[in-house]
């Protein structure tokens, strides 16, 4: 038994980060149930890709983290959850809000009250960098103030800020993980890294981009699962928000040039219309302050810096590249 857990309960496992966080709890001799978002192709998302050796030792629950009910059979027994499920595509939360509140807040309160009703010892919730909204002040430390910029935002300013309640009110044993912008193998081509990689891999020279002047302290995905990690298997956090992030900043346009650069090629950036945010909406500045990461969890970047994001983005660019795994991504088109 690894940290005294009998079993623990990854929401959003089929997602990115869920899968390779899924991926590495195995790995580690965890006992893991993944909960997949219920389809009728039985279809477990990004799971079906990982090594045969680790999927025949997931146990895996098809649901729906807005029914309650099945979020509370999931859970049955687990002493341990990390919740990662989540509408989160920025772009999409302003044409459809309604299903950011039932999936995000409602979704998270259904973990919540299981948990607390079930006598759950760890309640692991994740947050976003977007809840800062633009920098007031760099880099970001946990008190940094709150800003609703997109629906998605607020959705997800509401789900943390009911963790910490059932902390406050009841005892519930939960930490909040507040990863900056994730990227690596596997992600949407809703996320910019990429689009960017997809749309070069695919043969365009003239890359249709959104805003390019905003910075953003990326993270490579192998940092911020162990920094999940690092958070289950310590007994520090609880009724904490932790930052995990690189302390690296960098714009959009720059971050667009590198990995040109990585993939040997020369670009335009052309902008697009259709992903600008409302001008209000755009998150102009984040940069992460990960000191109370290190504290707490001993955990700091593997892919930190300017050397760091470069191999990570190498990495990135290599899994893109491969003809089995690009054949998934539609570069021609505007992912939402």
């Amino acid at each position: 038994m690894v940290s005294g857990f009998r079993k623990v309960l990854v929401t959003g496992a089929d997602g990115f980060i869920g899968s390779h966080l899924t991926e590495a709890l195995i790995s580690k001799g965890y006992n893991v149930r993944a909960f997949v978002l219920y389809n009728s192709f039985n279809s477990w998302g990004w799971l079906d890709n990982i090594p045969k050796t680790v999927r025949d030792s997931l146990d895996v629950f098809a649901g729906d983290i807005r029914d309650p009910h099945g979020v509370k059979t999931a859970m049955q027994g687990c002493d341990a959850i990390l919740h990662l499920a989540a509408l989160i595509a920025i772009p999409y939360s302003y044409h459809s809000p309604d299903t950011y509140v039932d999936t995000n807040i409602k979704g998270t309160l259904n973990v919540l009250q299981a948990a607390r009703e079930l006598g759950v010892r760890r309640v692991i919730h994740t947050s976003t960098s977007e809840v800062y909204g633009t920098a007031r002040f760099v880099p970001i430390t946990e008190e940094h103030p709150l800003q609703g910029q997109s629906p998605y935002s607020a959705s997800k300013i509401a789900a943390d800020q009911l963790a910490y309640s059932f902390y406050a009110s009841f005892g519930l044993p939960v930490m909040i993980a507040r990863p900056f912008n994730t990227y690596g193998p596997r992600q949407s081509a809703r996320a910019v890294i990429p689009t960017i990689i997809t749309q070069i891999a695919s043969g365009q020279r003239r890359l249709r981009l959104g805003a390019v002047t905003p910075t953003r302290d990326f993270n490579y995905v192998q940092d911020t699962v162990a920094g999940f990690m690092a958070a289950l298997e310590s007994g520090n956090g609880i009724g904490e928000v932790v930052n995990f992030g690189s302390n690296f900043e960098i714009s959009i346009a720059e971050t667009a040039r590198l990995i040109a650069e990585i993939m040997g090629t020369e670009i335009e950036i052309v902008s697009d219309e259709a992903r600008l945010r409302p001008q209000n909406s755009e998150v102009e500045r984040l940069l992460a302050d990960n000191t109370k990461a290190k504290r707490l969890f001993d955990w700091s970047p593997a892919y930190g810096g300017r050397q760091g994001f470069r191999r990570g983005l190498t990495e990135t660019a290599a899994w893109f590249q491969d003809p089995a795994n690009l054949s998934g991504y539609k570069a021609d088109r505007y992912n939402v």
